[in-house]
């Protein structure tokens, strides 16, 4: 490959291959090394690649893998039990979503764990269907589905939780306690 292609190739792509990695990383100086690394191994390997209209996908794929290669070595990841609760799910008022910036997003889906965070910034930040996200993490299209549905679950609790909202057990369950306090308040007005 000459120079003036994998020029063109960095030039094209390093914008999204950047904002992904800073998604993962949430770190600017992380970011930029999981990006040119990346860019090392297209230099490296690229030749590699027969279906050059697969550039992209290849290069997504080859920073995530190199994102979770760099986690192992340095984080072990916890087991979580997931439950299936949508009493759970929090209710994000309109008014609370049009407060929020961008910075304040991106702040919030740092906050949602790893698995799941890679598959809302490939949809929401890159515009990939499922099927493209399956195939850059190399996983089942049903995992993608669950990932992303558990994520936008975590995001929101994230956002509730940093804008003071509850959730909806949250709310039921202090409506439960005092139901009394909110019929004697409304007499005494």
């Amino acid at each position: 490959m000459d120079s003036d292609e994998f020029e063109q190739i960095v030039g094209q792509h390093y914008e999204p291959l950047y904002r992904f990695a800073l998604s993962l990383t949430h770190a600017e100086a992380d970011a930029c090394d999981l990006t040119q690394q990346t860019f090392y191994i297209w230099a490296t390997k690229g030749h590699q690649l027969r279906d050059r209209s697969k550039i992209k996908s290849w290069l997504f794929t080859t920073l995530h893998r190199e994102f979770l290669n760099i986690r192992k070595r340095s984080v072990r990841f916890p087991h979580v039990e997931l439950i299936d609760g949508h009493e759970d799910l929090p209710t994000i008022s309109p008014e609370t979503v049009s407060t929020l910036d961008a910075a304040s997003v991106l702040e919030f889906l740092g906050q949602v764990q790893e698995p799941y965070r890679a598959a809302l910034s490939l949809f929401y930040l890159e515009d990939y269907s499922y099927k493209e996200i399956a195939d850059i993490l190399e996983v089942p299209l049903g995992t993608v589905r669950s990932r992303i549905s558990r994520g936008v679950a975590q995001l929101q609790q994230s956002i509730l939780v940093g804008t003071g909202t509850t959730s909806r057990r949250a709310m039921s369950a202090s409506q439960t306690e005092q139901p009394n306090s909110r019929a004697a308040h409304n007499g005494a007005a």
